[in-house]
């Protein structure tokens, strides 16, 4: 079996990093609820406190990982864009040049909507 292409490589790298992303938002989410229900049930619990405070300090975190996250997946798609030129230039399968423009596309529609 040959080895994967740089723009196989490069389009694997944003789509792992794109999910990656997701899955942040998706943590970021249940930590949120986590935090909601701990609220609701202030009252009942006499460690709700530190638990509330561990949980907003896990939001924090979380949402201190976006910003370089971001960042390594614009450059990521930078090197992806460049692959895509090059495997264009010198004949890359097509199977490769559709899914590095799918993922390029996907990764830009991620970027618009933030």
């Amino acid at each position: 079996m040959a080895p994967p292409s740089p723009l196989a490589i490069a389009t694997s790298s944003v789509n792992r990093l794109v999910k990656e992303e997701a899955s942040y938002h998706k943590e970021l989410k249940h930590q949120e609820a986590r935090v909601e229900k701990l609220l609701a049930s202030k009252d009942e619990d006499e460690n709700a406190e530190y638990q509330l405070k561990q949980e907003r300090t896990a939001i924090e975190e979380t949402r201190a990982v976006f910003p370089p996250l971001l960042q390594r997946i614009e450059d990521a798609l930078h090197r992806l864009e460049d692959q895509l030129a090059t495997g264009e230039a010198n004949g890359a399968s097509e199977t490769e040049i559709k899914n590095a423009k799918e993922t390029i596309a996907k990764a830009k529609e991620l970027a618009s909507a933030k």
